[in-house]
């Protein structure tokens, strides 16, 4: 989980001493992706524990050996993190700067934390700005995330995870509901029903039938193999008026779900709810907002890049032995100093402005606002801090600082940044 520079890097600084320098690493990104208004941080809690394995046994000592001298190579044998981490909570929005990861201790340890911290978080948070703003467009219907065939199979557990800090109910994929207790959820597709299929043709019946005698009539039904219309009267047919749901799985959704509705009301089945799904985003779930969908099932849009663009994040050098150090290149620049981080808020709650500040100073806030501190310790010499929120405290924290947005940061169509923020320089 590491890039061969981070290792060239430690090499030359090993070899000249320059290595056990105590320095500062940052996680932050320069914009939001194109037109977001906000981003949702995402996988602290997953790096936290990567870290804890983060050694280099004999596979990868011998991996390494091929380009890196016997120093280096003694030195990574007994590597285990040994500095501070301060960063941003799950479930934390940021802006453009935020610091959402400080990473504190020698040139060494640090530096070949790049690559594990970058990835970690770049993807869980790029998963979970684009599910914050489906579950926004979805109100209080619930959402299933179901991408697990669009992604990489491992990718795949992490985006439930994200999913569910930012809003979505349940995940189809049971390694998240294994590893992560995510609530799980699924029925059956298209091939259940095709497999009812004998020498008389198609007997969608016998598959709903199938199903309602192994999951019950609270289960959910997938109307659309053949005819849609067909297929609700066969269910409630099969199943009775105490059918869960029905799925519809294609086709103009508002014009079929207000079809289906109308019909399972006539057929008795008043409480039987409709679930949709096929390639949904948050401008197809808030177009369907005034129809009578009950849920939706998203995939495709939630965990590939078109949907969930790069959050962008970058590691930065930002302290050497405790001065200052920034980029200066074009389109390409960091701020130096070790950071911490503000959100002001007024009296009702709604947020004002991020500010960034250094370590060790006081920013001024403006009489009337108060105050929230973002940053908070997650390792103390590299021992990870006891009792860290975990996966509901940062859902609940997310829906707490999504209300707390100026109502135009909520906004799906492309804006300004939610909240801006202000950098107070250190003193000369």
């Amino acid at each position: 989980m590491t890039d061969q520079y981070e290792f060239t890097m430690l090499s030359a600084a090993l070899a000249d001493g320059s290595a056990h320098i105590p320095c500062s690493f940052e996680v932050f990104a320069r914009r939001l992706p194109n037109g977001r208004r906000y981003g949702v941080v995402a996988g602290t809690a997953r790096f936290l524990e990567a870290l804890t394995r983060f050694r280099f046994g004999p596979a990868e000592i011998e991996t390494l050996a091929a380009f890196l001298p016997t120093k280096t190579l003694e030195w990574l044998e007994s590597y285990s993190f040994g500095g501070d981490v301060d960063g941003y909570r799950e479930g934390e929005l940021y802006f453009p700067g935020s610091p959402v990861l400080s990473v504190h201790g020698t040139f060494a340890e640090c530096v070949v934390l790049e690559t594990l911290a970058l990835s970690i978080l770049n993807h869980d948070s790029a998963i979970a700005s684009a599910a914050a703003r489906m579950a926004n467009s979805a109100g209080t219907r619930p959402l299933i995330e179901m991408g697990s065939r669009r992604t990489h199979e491992e990718a795949a557990v992490a985006a439930s995870r994200a999913a569910y800090i930012a809003g979505f109910t349940a995940t189809s994929n049971l390694e998240a509901v294994r590893r992560h207790g995510v609530p799980g959820a699924g029925t059956s597709a298209h091939a259940f029903t095709l497999l009812y299929t004998d020498a008389d043709g198609p007997n969608e019946k016998a598959a709903f039938a199938a199903q309602v005698r192994n999951l019950g009539v609270g289960t959910t039904l997938l109307v659309d193999t053949y005819d849609i219309t067909a297929g609700v009267a066969n269910a409630v047919e099969v199943a009775g008026t105490g059918l869960g749901g029905v799925r519809i799985d294609s086709g103009d959704l508002g014009v079929l779900a207000r079809q289906v509705r109308r019909q399972l009301d006539d057929l008795g089945a008043k409480e039987t709810k409709i679930v949709v799904s096929g390639d949904l985003d948050e401008y197809a779930i808030a177009a369907l907002r005034a129809e009578p969908v009950d849920s939706y099932g998203v995939g495709t849009s939630l965990v590939t890049g078109s949907g969930a663009p790069t959050a962008g994040m970058v590691y930065k050098l930002v302290t050497v032995d405790g001065r200052p150090v920034a980029k200066r290149s074009s389109h390409k620049e960091s701020r130096g100093g070790a950071k911490a981080a503000i959100r002001t808020t007024r009296a009702t709650g709604t947020a004002v402005e991020e500010i960034v500040y250094p370590v060790g100073s006081t920013p001024v806030i403006e009489d009337g606002l108060d105050a929230i501190d973002l940053c908070r310790p997650l390792v103390r010499g590299g021992v990870q801090e006891p009792s860290l929120p975990g996966l509901d405290a940062a859902r609940e924290l997310l829906a707490q600082r999504l209300v707390s947005l100026p109502w135009e940061g909520l906004k799906l169509s492309q804006g300004e940044p939610a909240l801006s923020t202000r950098f107070v320089e250190a003193p000369a």
